[in-house]
């Protein structure tokens, strides 16, 4: 049965991996440039604290982004995220490499995107998801599509989702 039909218990209880783009999920998928050409992103810190919640509950998240910035380094090193991959226009061979280094198969993982390039990745894994502002070719390849935008708490709303639908959302309430 396709998780769009599934109960979310259902189609949480496989999901041990979330892969995520970056620009349009994480981010509202603008980039800025300062007059010193310097590049600036926004984050959303709901998001940070459900990608910590996720990873503290034993689960794996990795990034994976066309665009290389070390912005985005950053963030991860602030998180704890320790799996991310820049630079990727083609993301299904790595998107392949990263399921298989954490010792996951397609089955388990959920890959959130919003773009062309996020498509072969969404449809080869468990649940593909979309943020509510994601191309509308993103959206049409997506199991969820969810009420939240990029950049204004889309990560939040995907791992709450899938914590609670797996009864570990509560231990983070302490």
């Amino acid at each position: 049965m396709p998780a769009l039909l599934m109960p979310d218990a259902e189609v949480a209880e496989s999901i041990t991996c979330i892969l995520s783009d970056v620009d349009g999920v994480m981010t509202d998928g603008r980039i800025v440039y300062d007059n010193a050409c310097v590049e600036t992103k926004r984050f959303h810190v709901r998001d940070g604290v459900a990608i910590k919640a996720w990873m503290k509950s034993g689960f794996h998240f990795g990034i994976l982004t066309a665009r290389t910035s070390q912005i985005v380094s950053h963030r991860a090193a602030e998180l704890g995220i320790k799996d991310v991959q820049q630079g990727y226009d083609d993301k299904l061979p790595a998107a392949q490499t990263m399921i298989s280094a954490f010792g996951c198969r397609p089955e388990q993982v959920c890959y959130i995107g919003d773009d062309l390039p996020d498509i072969p990745v969404m449809r080869r894994v468990a649940l593909g998801v979309a943020p509510a502002d994601a191309a509308s070719d993103a959206q049409d390849a997506a199991a969820w599509v969810l009420r939240a935008k990029g950049g204004e708490g889309a990560l939040r709303e995907l791992i709450e989702r899938l914590l609670r639908s797996k009864h570990r959302w509560e231990e983070h309430l302490r």
